[in-house]
């Protein structure tokens, strides 16, 4: 069976760093930043890349749709 790996795409200045998506990810692949965007917020970042498994948790909780799954086949 082959490896789906997972990469997030998130809209950095939409987020308000409400930490659903972050509490809602099986892997851990989601923290907030050291930085704030334009509005003052801790937005989300991917912080393992590796451990994505594309199952798009994140991007269906959010409340704001700021969270774009892809995800890869790997052979």
């Amino acid at each position: 069976m082959a490896k789906i790996k997972g990469s997030l795409v998130i809209d950095t200045e939409r987020c308000k760093g409400c930490g659903v998506c972050i509490a809602s990810c099986p892997c851990d692949v989601l923290g907030f930043s050291a930085e704030v965007n334009g509005k003052g917020y801790r937005y989300a970042v991917q912080v393992d890349r590796d451990a994505c498994t594309g199952c798009a948790s994140c991007g269906i909780i959010c409340p704001d749709s700021c969270i774009v799954v892809y995800r890869q086949k790997l052979e």
